[in-house]
């Protein structure tokens, strides 16, 4: 899998100023769609470091926080798992 080039990509800031219908956090929806700005993500890793993350339920919907997002992103494109001092 192709390594994603980092420079001038401020994921932080690109979490923080995603759209999104809830100021608390993103829906799974809303996840996919910040996605496809990481084209090369390894999906595998991602998703492990979501496996078990503290989310919220509004409206019936389930909500992740940014900051774990976050993780998981660089996760992914980093192409590593969470190591014991980044769980929450």
């Amino acid at each position: 899998m192709k390594a994603i080039p980092q420079k001038n990509m401020n994921i932080s800031k690109m979490i923080k100023n995603f759209k999104s219908k809830y100021k608390e956090g993103l829906t799974n929806d809303e996840v996919e769609a910040l996605l496809l700005n990481f084209p090369g993500i390894n999906k595998e890793r991602f998703n492990a470091a979501l496996c078990c993350v503290t989310c919220m339920v509004i409206d019936d919907v389930i909500i992740l926080y940014r900051h774990d997002i976050e993780k998981a992103i660089r996760c992914g494109i980093e192409n590593k798992n969470l190591a014991l001092y980044e769980w929450d």
